[in-house]
């Protein structure tokens, strides 16, 4: 039943974002913003960073699945043997490279697939951050992630659903309930009826991200929430932006947005690859 209740989850909220969306889903949904997932892999105040850095040896070999443009692969590939990147989304892709070349890391190979059809050798341990909340086939892409894990599958969710944040501006401007994304809850459920014993760490919660002006939040608020390619929802959206933000030290932030919380899942297979 818990994978039944993820599936209805996701297939409702794909349904609701079809039809606020007003124009067919893009292949590639990262195009536009793909670029700001670059960041400084020697960087060190990044705190999932440094949590996850305690899980790597320098011996090992890390498969990480969505790596996107490689905030999580190239620090890591740093402290350890090898990392496998794997990632669908050509703009993505296009960013992981380039900051390959521009680090001269060259430990890490990029796997331009989905998980699903990726074909890559097992790893010491598999990484997947993030990017659970819209696979529905949930069951075989978990079993995959363990059939490739010789020691352990680490997995970060958040604990509300994606975005849950914006579900308040969702509801005033569509004049219906954001439909929620499965997260850490629904996860910890699917491992129970799949037999998999984890354990669940919470993570240090992490300060909303802001806007850099109303502006910026606009441009980044009617992506998210469908009013892009409406000019009445985007007009009433740009009505809405100023009693529902606030400026804290020169970044605005949504009005009563509370820290963010996420954990770490992990577990040991229990089949050697």
């Amino acid at each position: 039943m818990s994978i039944e209740h993820w599936q209805a989850l996701i297939d409702a909220e794909q349904a609701q974002a079809d039809r606020r969306r007003g124009s067919p889903r893009p292949a590639d949904g990262w195009t536009t913003h793909a670029q700001a997932f670059r960041a400084d892999p020697r960087r060190v105040d990044d705190p999932l960073v440094n949590r996850l850095s305690q899980e790597v040896a320098p011996h090992q070999s890390l498969i990480d699945v969505g790596a996107g443009g490689g905030r999580l692969a190239l620090p890591l590939a740093l402290r350890c043997r090898r990392v496998i990147a794997v990632e669908p989304s050509p703009s993505m892709v296009a960013v992981l490279r380039e900051q390959l070349s521009n680090f001269d890391i060259a430990n890490v190979t990029v796997a331009a697939s989905r998980w699903e059809d990726a074909e890559v050798e097992p790893a010491d341990l598999v990484l997947c951050v993030h990017m659970l909340y819209t696979i529905r086939d949930i069951a075989p892409f978990v079993r995959k992630l363990e059939a490739h894990a010789r020691e352990r599958v680490l997995v970060v969710l958040f604990r509300d659903a994606p975005q849950a944040r914006l579900d308040l501006l969702w509801e005033r401007l569509h004049g219906e309930p954001r439909q929620s994304l499965p997260s850490l809850a629904e996860f910890q459920a699917v491992l129970r009826e799949l037999g998999i014993e984890a354990r669940t760490e919470a993570l240090p919660p992490q300060p909303p991200r802001g806007f850099d002006s109303p502006a910026d939040a606009l441009r980044q608020l009617s992506r998210r929430l469908y009013a892009q390619s409406d000019d009445a929802k985007m007009q009433q959206l740009e009505q809405m932006l100023p009693e529902n933000l606030e400026e804290k030290n020169g970044v605005f932030q949504l009005r009563g947005a509370r820290d963010i919380g996420s954990a770490l899942v992990w577990w040991r297979p229990t089949q050697s690859p």
